[in-house]
C-alpha cells in the first residue's frame, strides 16, 4: 500500500501537469488530493469534460454528480459544480461554471450518459436551461409546478398547495393564503418570547 507521503507527492505531480495542460482556466488545490477547476464561460463546458475524460493525464471517466448553487448578489447568480473521478490517478476534480438566469449551459450527456437525470435535477430545482438535452422536464416536482424551489427568491411555504376537498370528492389545488391579522411579532430575537406570554411557573395549580 501507498503511504501518505507518496499519496501526496503523486497528487502534486498530477496537479502542476493539469495545470500545464489547462493554462486558460482557473485551477487551485482545495485539498491535498483533489482539484477544483472553473470555467469561466459555460460554452466550453462539454469540451472541458471531453479532455479530462479523454486525456491520457487525466481520464476523469466517472462523473459523480452534477448539483447547483444560487448566490443572487451575483451577475451570473447560478454555479453549476461537476463532481468527477478518475480511478487510474485516484483522483477527485470538481469543475465550475456559472451562468445568469437567461444563459443556457451545453449538456454533457454525450459525454457523461449519467448527466442526463442529473441535469434534469439542477432545472427543476434552480431553473438552468441545458441546451441540446434530450429529455428536459421535471423530476422531482409535478408537471405543473411553478416555480424552482432551491432558488433564493422561492418561498419557503410555495405558491400552491394541494389539499382534498370533502365537498369536489376529489384533490385540487389552490393558491396558497397565509393570514398573518393574528400573529405578533413584538420581540426582535426567535428565542424571546412575546411580552403578553405567560409564564408557566406563574399559573397556581
Amino acid at each position: 500500500m501507498q503511504n501518505s507521503n507518496t499519496i501526496h507527492q503523486n497528487a502534486t505531480s498530477h496537479h502542476e501537469s493539469l495545470k500545464r495542460m489547462l493554462p486558460k482556466y482557473q485551477l487551485k488545490s482545495t485539498k491535498d488530493t483533489e482539484l477544483s477547476l472553473f470555467v469561466k464561460n459555460a460554452r466550453d463546458i462539454e469540451g472541458v469534460l471531453l479532455f479530462l475524460r479523454d486525456h491520457t493525464s487525466c481520464l476523469f471517466k466517472v462523473l459523480v454528480d452534477i448539483c447547483g448553487v444560487d448566490y443572487p448578489e451575483r451577475e451570473n447568480r447560478f454555479e453549476i459544480v461537476y463532481h468527477l473521478i478518475s480511478v487510474k490517478y485516484n483522483a477527485r476534480i470538481r469543475v465550475k461554471t456559472s451562468v445568469d438566469e437567461l444563459t443556457p449551459v451545453p449538456s454533457v450527456h454525450r459525454v457523461h450518459p449519467g448527466a442526463n437525470w442529473l441535469e434534469r435535477e439542477v432545472w427543476d430545482m434552480y431553473g438552468v436551461y441545458f441546451s441540446n438535452h434530450p429529455d428536459l422536464r421535471r423530476i422531482l416536482t409535478d408537471y405543473g409546478f411553478e416555480g424552482h424551489p432551491l432558488r433564493k427568491e422561492f418561498p419557503l411555504s410555495g405558491y400552491v398547495e394541494v389539499r382534498y376537498d370533502d365537498a369536489q370528492k376529489r384533490v385540487i389545488t389552490e393558491p396558497l393564503e397565509i393570514s398573518q391579522e393574528y400573529r405578533t411579532f413584538d420581540f426582535s430575537s426567535p428565542w424571546e418570547k412575546p411580552a403578553n406570554s405567560i409564564n408557566p411557573s406563574s399559573v397556581p395549580l
